[in-house]
């Protein structure tokens, strides 16, 4: 008999989960106790913090990825069934699938898991489920249409929602397209939420990666006011000599 170690790194593609129950069972069986209390620390689930009350199995990513390839049967159906889960990797299975189909879907499915998702970000809710999933299924899916959403979402009184339009611009920001972005985090930049703040400085810092001087442009006088994490996430890149600069608020200037 295989152990547990064993069967997670080879899944056996004969044995296929057929339905969200064989799903849910499948994953609690590739569970880690040990694992999973120190995720309850690491994702804030106490009283009053962003995560609170989400349960975890105790499941690396890269586990779940390799067991993707049991579902090749899973109705499109069973997906919503497994977002709705109390436990966050179930959750986070759901979204890997819909992200693997979207990938490979015609119009059609990719219209459809879209509009699913942006129905069920409630479910979306925590910043590795955002971070995993909505630089395609909305980044991607948003390419060469109108981006309004992303500034309904940015609006919303969900945290989530407004995380998911910040990291939706990933997409764009890699093809050299920064308007959305910087318009969404000086958004961020007024959001109580330190993760927006973080979520804000990783995307101006994927800009700076593409385009130094719109980073710094951004940046300007206004890094004497802007969130310090935020600050901080943008120009990780820089020269240690430079992060000082901005952080004291008195940045190089650049003829």
């Amino acid at each position: 008999m295989k152990t547990k170690r064993e069967k997670e790194k080879s899944p056996q593609a004969g044995d296929l989960w057929m339905d969200a129950h064989a799903v849910m069972n499948g994953l609690k069986g590739l569970g880690d106790a040990t694992l999973a209390q120190g995720l309850l620390r690491f994702f804030k689930t106490g009283p009053g913090e962003y995560g609170e009350g989400d349960r975890f199995l105790g499941i690396r990513v890269p586990v779940l990825r390799r067991h993707l390839v049991l579902c090749k049967v899973l109705p499109d159906a069973d997906i919503p069934l497994l977002l709705a889960s109390p436990w966050h990797e179930v959750r986070m299975f759901a979204l890997l699938l819909w992200v693997e189909r979207y990938k490979h879907g015609d119009a059609r499915l990719r219209e459809a898991i879209f509009n699913a998702y942006l129905a069920h970000t409630k479910r979306v809710n925590n910043w590795d489920l955002v971070d995993l999933s909505a630089p395609v299924l909305v980044g991607w899916h948003l390419e060469h249409g109108n981006r309004e959403i992303l500034y309904r979402l940015a609006s919303s009184t969900l945290l989530w929602d407004r995380r998911i339009a910040l990291v939706s611009t990933l997409t764009r920001i890699r093809k050299g397209d920064f308007e959305d972005a910087l318009n969404l985090a000086a958004l961020a930049a007024e959001d109580r939420e330190p993760l927006m703040h973080k979520a804000a400085g990783w995307m101006l810092r994927e800009v700076g990666k593409k385009d130094r001087r719109v980073l710094e442009a951004f940046l300007g006088p206004a890094c004497r006011t802007l969130p310090r994490v935020l600050l901080r996430y943008s120009i990780e890149h820089f020269s240690p000599e430079e992060r000082k600069a901005y952080l004291s608020g008195n940045p190089p200037c650049r003829i």
